[in-house]
């Protein structure tokens, strides 16, 4: 059965499954019953169903962890779901509430190739200063205005004049270089290089951490702790001593 396309349901479990070995190193049928809000005998049958797949390990009252197979798959389910809601959330202006439910709905039926345009279209947005989901009667609006010519030689005299201040502002960092061991939350930038004797360059590339890349830092962690970051859709922890070797260029 390795291969089978996994139904909503199975990936719920294993999106479920993902998290909790994220947060515990394995995961026990009643947590899963509790993440879900099911009862064990459900978790039982959809745990037998991931195993048979090759995606889980699994035996009776023992603790469940994923396989190889199951972490990629996992992680990409994982990866469906934040796009969509972030592209909910920061796209089209919606509560965080309404838009974590229809992540939840449409990450079932939307296929490599579209993620990924999400992605690249996310990425596009949030490199722009100005770009910003704005509402207008009820519905989601890029321009505070509407759509025109004056209103665009606004919006772009001032994304000159950001980009301008943002590029003159002092780097904060050993020989005018700035490394994303030293951004702040919430601060947007783009990889521009990766010490070639970071393990970083080796372990994080599966998560598209490379230069050129578009990074945004979600927590930059207590003195000496792991950064969590965002990459590709991807929420990726960083050791502090890998991330002072990444350089980015923030806008």
């Amino acid at each position: 059965m390795p291969g089978d396309t996994l139904s909503a349901s199975l990936e719920d479990y294993l999106e479920a499954i993902f998290h909790i070995v994220a947060e515990k190193q394995a995961a026990r049928v009643k947590d899963i019953a509790a993440r879900l809000s099911v009862n064990n005998s459900s978790v039982t049958g959809a745990l037998h169903a991931l195993a048979e797949r090759g995606l889980i390990n699994y035996a009776p009252y023992d603790i469940i962890t994923l396989t190889d197979e199951g972490r990629r798959e996992g992680r990409e389910i994982v990866r469906r779901h934040e796009a969509l809601r972030d592209f909910f959330v920061k796209v089209l202006d919606v509560e965080s509430a309404e838009a974590e439910e229809a992540a939840c709905r449409v990450e079932h039926a939307i296929s490599r190739g579209i993620l990924d345009r999400f992605v690249v279209f996310l990425n596009s947005i949030e490199v722009c200063p100005m770009m910003a989901a704005r509402s207008g009667a009820g519905v989601g609006f890029p321009c505070a205005d509407g759509p025109s010519r004056e209103a665009c030689v606004r919006c772009i005299q001032m994304c000159l004049a950001s980009l301008h201040e943002e590029a003159n502002a002092p780097a904060g960092a050993a020989g005018g270089r700035l490394f994303l061991d030293r951004l702040a939350a919430g601060r947007k930038a783009r990889v521009s290089s990766m010490s070639k004797r970071s393990r970083a360059e080796a372990r994080y590339q599966e998560m598209g951490l490379a230069p050129g890349a578009l990074i945004e830092v979600e927590r930059p962690g207590e003195t000496g702790a792991p950064i969590e970051i965002k990459v590709n859709g991807y929420h990726v922890t960083i050791e502090r001593r890998d991330a002072a070797e990444i350089a980015v260029e923030p806008f």
